[in-house]
């Protein structure tokens, strides 16, 4: 499903070269729930948005379903992220003027879909992360944890098989939190694979294994996430 051979990326920043990955290689097979820790800066953000294909990498590969995703043009890339892969992030990223419902439109919108398919699968989706008394409400009237069910909600709009999701419970409550990975975990028995970033070891421990990263290394593989507490 999802694959990266010996990546690599640095930048420049106020004339030091700083290295973000450094000769990462993954194999995230169909089904997986992949959770990545480490301590900020260690890569962890990086990894993901490559994996989205949004940020190309130095050296080495990146495969979706066996494609080389950074050999693809710039726009044949959008068109496979936009088929295949579904975002999540920490600060949820909504529309402000837009409605619940509206927003989950948007993704439905942009790919052709018609008003009335629109509007029956948005408040479909808005029914399914609780929000069915929530759909005419703008983000301004809705709590926090409301604000990240509605993301999830378009998320799941174009129906994506790849769910890359960071730091999806970094501003909520703990019981908030618990409902949020709940719902990754139910996206991930339908047959959806999932990969988060998080510095949560209790949302990390949920995933099926844990990739650790330091220093833009992958430095080790089903860890023992009592230590990232002390990261």
């Amino acid at each position: 499903m999802l694959k990266m051979e010996n990546v690599s990326k640095s930048y420049r920043h106020r004339g030091q070269t700083v290295t973000a990955l450094d000769d990462a290689s993954i194999h995230i097979p169909k089904g997986d729930f992949v959770s990545v820790v480490g301590p900020s800066g260690s890569g962890k953000s990086t990894l993901l948005l490559m994996l989205g294909g949004m940020l190309s990498p130095s050296s080495g590969k990146v495969l979706l379903e066996s494609q080389s995703i950074y050999d693809l043009s710039s726009d044949h890339r959008a068109r496979l992220r936009k088929k295949h892969v579904g975002f999540v992030f920490q600060t949820f990223n909504l529309v402000p003027y837009l409605t619940a419902l509206e927003n989950v439109q948007v993704p439905m919108f942009l790919a052709g879909t018609d008003e009335r398919t629109q509007r029956e699968g948005a408040i479909a989706l808005l029914e399914r992360v609780g929000l069915a008394d929530r759909i005419e409400h703008k983000p301004r009237e809705l709590s926090v944890g409301q604000q990240q069910r509605v993301a999830l909600a378009r998320m799941l709009a174009n129906d994506p098989a790849v769910i890359l999701a960071d730091e999806p419970t970094g501003n909520l409550d703990p019981e908030t939190s618990r409902q949020i990975i709940g719902f990754f975990e139910e996206f991930n028995e339908e047959g959806r694979t999932i990969v988060m970033v998080t510095h949560d070891p209790k949302a990390a421990e949920r995933a099926k294994r844990t990739l650790r990263l330091g220093q833009g290394k992958i430095i080790a593989e089903d860890c023992d996430l009592q230590s990232m507490e002390a990261a």
